[in-house]
């Protein structure tokens, strides 16, 4: 199937639940490969946030995303808006801290990419397919997620309040087909008991009684409900026989179920690729959606990995000789560490580096016992993806590429004179702004020897380059 995005670019107005602020939201089309992207537009530099599960801040009553100083909160009914249409690549600009509440669901949101229209695109869509039981579970409040094989996307989802108005209620989503009528226009909901407790925290500023179910747990007095009511802006409430409050009519029995689905379905988009599979949600949160996600986002990058082993074959035409990566890169001797490509995309990069006894670092890590350091694999590695980053540039020669950070690195196995490296890097994001976000895998035959995700920026050369370069 292939990648899509929207035609034309569509605004939403609304307040920020927690926040109280008015806010515009913009989606905008976006090109194959970009993912789901926030951008702050209010915010000096316009600071991009990708909707990536490693950049989430905080769960507590919505799921917050943060790179850098800027943030964007409550994302998550959003994003499960996109997932339940199959849209991939959209750029959001939004003018304030937190995504617009609207009726508590995600329906406003659907019904404005409707109306901006799909569009396909030429890319492949990528999907995240479970061909085993994944799962995650908090053992202390018996939050549970499981990942089972499937032809398509399915969820289903079982709370439990313990509580005499809302106790077990179960929902469930057999095919994102049915996600506009089945789940976008089920509301959150909040307990009366929670209502002053979040008032006191400062949250829920943008909250009233009509964008939210308000379930009453224990019996309250009309004095009581009366207080309320002034607190939320209403002349009157009382509780109605099921113990919802009579602001709202429920769409649905199990609507607080539906609505805990589509936050799952917000959350999990955070792993970054659709996913193909049935998703098992008992008492979820987004926490555990959050970790969960986290979970699935791990398996991708390992399944990744291990089903793009690159391979070499010594007798075919390099795409880059070490004549023309000299032409392209500033390192010399003793410190150039890639000595040809053998695959380069618009996504990803293949390089060889020959590890021979003759390297003046093996005097001294370690006499008698030589071993090519880790972080000269890193470096390697660095070098390849300048390739990649550099190769589309008029004039290469007259750029450099400097780190910027280097995360989740690991070592696997020694690496010894007498070894081929293989250095295969991958775009994790379109290239913004000079700033290349990969992931890198070094192997020796089909054996992962290292990897790590790799951040760094290319810069036109001055006289004054400085020495973190790659």
């Amino acid at each position: 199937m292939k990648q899509s995005t929207i035609k034309t670019a569509v605004s939403v107005q609304g307040v920020g639940l927690h926040t109280g602020k008015s806010v515009t939201l913009t989606f905008k089309p976006a090109p194959a490969n970009h993912g789901y992207r926030f951008q702050r537009i209010d915010l000096p530099e316009q600071p991009v946030i990708p909707a990536d599960v490693k950049l989430v801040t905080s769960t507590n009553r919505g799921t917050t995303l943060r790179s850098g100083d800027a943030q964007v909160a409550t994302v998550e009914h959003v994003l499960s808006a996109l997932t339940g249409l199959n849209i991939d690549n959209v750029l959001m600009e939004i003018d304030g801290p937190e995504m617009p509440i609207m009726d508590g669901t995600s329906m406003p949101f659907v019904l404005a990419l409707e109306q901006a229209q799909l569009e396909a695109q030429d890319a492949e869509r990528e999907y995240l397919v479970i061909t085993e039981p994944i799962s995650y579970k908090d053992e202390i409040t018996g939050t549970e997620l499981l990942a089972l094989p499937a032809d398509s996307f399915e969820a289903t989802v079982m709370i439990d309040f313990n509580s005499k108005v809302l106790g077990q209620q179960f929902a469930a989503l057999n095919h994102l087909n049915d996600y506009v009528q089945e789940i976008a226009p089920c509301r959150t909901f909040v307990f009366v008991h929670e209502l002053k407790k979040l008032l006191e925290m400062g949250l829920i500023k943008g909250g009233d009684m009509d964008n939210a179910i308000v379930i009453a747990d224990r019996k309250m007095d009309q004095e009581e409900l009366d207080e309320l009511a002034q607190k939320m802006g209403k002349q009157s409430i009382k509780v109605d026989s099921e113990g919802v409050l009579n602001t709202v009519q429920l769409h649905f029995q199990n609507e607080p179920a539906r609505h805990k689905l589509l936050d799952v379905i917000g959350d999990l988009a955070l792993v970054g690729k659709p996913i193909r599979g049935k998703i098992v949600a008992t008492k979820p949160g987004h926490t555990a959606n959050v970790e969960f996600a986290k979970v699935l986002k791990k398996h991708l990058t390992e399944k990744r990995r291990l089903l793009g082993i690159p391979r070499y074959d010594p007798d075919k035409e390099p795409v880059y000789d070490v004549v023309k990566i000299t032409q392209m890169l500033p390192h010399r001797y003793p410190f150039l560490l890639v000595d040809k490509i053998i695959e380069l995309t618009d996504n990803h990069v293949v390089g060889i580096k020959n590890v021979t006894y003759n390297e003046a670092l093996f005097q001294g890590h370690f006499p008698d016992n030589p071993i090519f350091p880790g972080v000269l694999q890193m470096e390697a590695l660095a070098q390849t993806g300048g390739i990649l980053a550099l190769h589309n540039v008029d004039d290469p020669g007259n750029w450099d590429t400097y780190f910027l950070k280097i995360e989740h690195t690991k070592f696997k196995a020694k690496v010894v004179p007498g070894d081929t490296l293989i250095l295969k890097m991958e775009l994790l994001e379109p290239i913004r702004r000079g700033i290349v976000h990969m992931q890198g895998t070094a192997y020796v035959g089909s054996k992962i020897v290292s990897e790590g995700e790799l951040t760094a920026q290319i810069v036109r050369r001055t006289k004054d380059a400085g020495a973190n370069g790659a």
